[in-house]
């Protein structure tokens, strides 16, 4: 080659590097975003919305609530929990959608979410020591906890939950209209631009679990519910400019759909770290890395009275990429208690088929729900991962449980890790716990 030929070739090389920060990098997979056939201003039909923006309007109601809650200063441990639960669960109304510190959010009213709380807070203590605790923090414990921070302590923990939350208020708007058909507000787009249809992103393929499922003997039908819409804004109709989005429904689903590799699972080493595990699980599958159980159990805040599910969705957002805009965007708590079990299975559905991205299931283990079983115990963490339609036999979860006895009394039967059982049961599970949501 001439030196002429050479110096034409470094120069072509020099200028395909400057102009590489201008090319479209697409999503993670590699794969570029496809620069045509885009529809800008329509609501995404699969992706969910992105992170929002916290408006001066939810930064007004965030600070409401804080200076709430600070102005009660030291809250005694020995309160009652009508009283504690009347002081330390406190909701915000963010762009017209409403979130409870605890509770995730909610179409309950706050007197409801308080009730509900306390009612459980003290049963958790009638009954303390006589259920197994597998690691969700019980309602008397989340209350004990906030009451013993200081004032200063309580006040930041509280505005880093609401402004989390807030940054997620798109995707709990799409959401509702996607399972419950609640209409958007006319500028919903206007203001929340992260909810936008912009171009199609090809997706990453998620390793399957090419193992059948095993269905359930006893099947149950679902009983009919009618669907409720949020009580705290009354929606007007879109505008023209937010198209509404088809909503989905579970019979354009493919039979069956899995996710997360079936190999990268694990039992959890203390009885009260069913949330650590879980973590570990839901990390292993973004990461493809395996790292400790206390690992994750220092980040997730977790005692030996367990771990909140506000700490399993915060952790999610921080140490995945499940998140991503591409995937189930924010994870936030959601309150499943109006869902019919049709729509808790197309929530399901929609986050392992079109996410791509695990559920972090929050039920409470009974053996009326789950026949593995030795004895009945507390509320729980699973990683939800596939579902299957088996006709006329009763649809079916996939998950991983992290919860194994056998390991704790080898007396009792072992618990598989990767499970498939009848959706029902687990959809009756997540709303019998008192606390009845899910991390999305």
């Amino acid at each position: 080659m001439s030196r002429r030929s050479i110096v034409i070739v470094v120069g072509a090389l020099a200028l395909l590097l400057a102009l590489t920060p201008f090319i479209p990098r697409g999503d993670d997979d590699g794969s570029l975003v496809p620069s045509g056939d885009g529809k800008v201003g329509a609501l995404r039909p699969a992706d969910t919305a992105g992170f929002s923006a916290v408006t001066p309007a939810m930064q007004a109601e965030i600070d409401r609530v804080v200076a709430a809650g600070r102005s009660l200063g030291r809250v005694s441990g020995k309160a009652s929990p009508e009283q504690l639960a009347a002081s330390l669960v406190r909701c915000a109304d963010l762009d017209g959608q409403r979130y409870c510190l605890g509770a995730g959010w909610t179409e309950d009213t706050e007197a409801q979410v308080r009730s509900r709380v306390s009612t459980a807070a003290r049963m958790a203590a009638r009954s303390a020591g006589t259920v197994e605790n597998t690691g969700d923090l019980s309602p008397e414990a989340a209350l004990l906890r906030e009451a013993r921070m200081s004032p200063a302590t309580r006040a930041a923990a509280d505005r880093a939950e609401l402004t989390m939350a807030a940054r997620s208020v798109a995707k709990v708007w799409l959401l509702r209209h996607q399972i419950e058909g609640v209409p958007l507000p006319a500028d919903f787009l206007a203001n929340h631009p992260e909810a936008r249809a912009a171009v199609p992103v090809a997706r990453k393929t998620s390793t399957p679990n090419t193992a059948m499922p095993t269905p359930t003997k006893s099947p149950t039908k679902s009983p009919t519910k009618a669907p409720t819409s949020s009580p705290t804004r009354t929606p007007t109709q879109p505008s023209a400019s937010a198209t509404k989005s088809a909503v989905k429904p579970m019979s354009a689903y493919p039979p069956r759909s899995a996710i997360l590799d079936p190999k990268d699972v694990a039992a959890q080493t203390r009885t009260y770290w069913c949330g650590p595990t879980s973590m570990q699980m839901i990390v292993w599958g973004w990461r493809h890395k395996r790292q400790p159980q206390g690992w994750w159990a220092k980040r997730l805040h977790t005692t030996t009275s367990g771990t909140s599910i506000n700490d399993m969705a915060r952790v999610v957002n921080q140490s995945t990429g499940w998140d991503k805009q591409s995937h189930a965007g924010p994870y936030i708590v959601l309150d499943i208690g109006h869902y019919s079990f049709s729509q808790w299975m197309l929530l399901m559905m929609r986050h392992i088929h079109d996410y791509k991205a695990p559920v972090v299931l929050h039920p409470i283990l009974l053996k009326r729900f789950y026949p593995y079983l030795d004895d009945d115990a507390s509320g729980h963490f699973q990683v939800g991962r596939g579902y299957a339609k088996l006709g006329k036999k009763p649809d079916v979860l996939g998950y991983f449980e992290p919860w194994n006895q056998q390991r704790f009394d080898p007396s009792e039967p072992y618990i598989d890790r990767v499970q498939w059982r009848d959706a029902y049961k687990s959809y009756r599970a997540n709303e019998t716990h008192y606390a009845h949501n899910v991390g999305v």
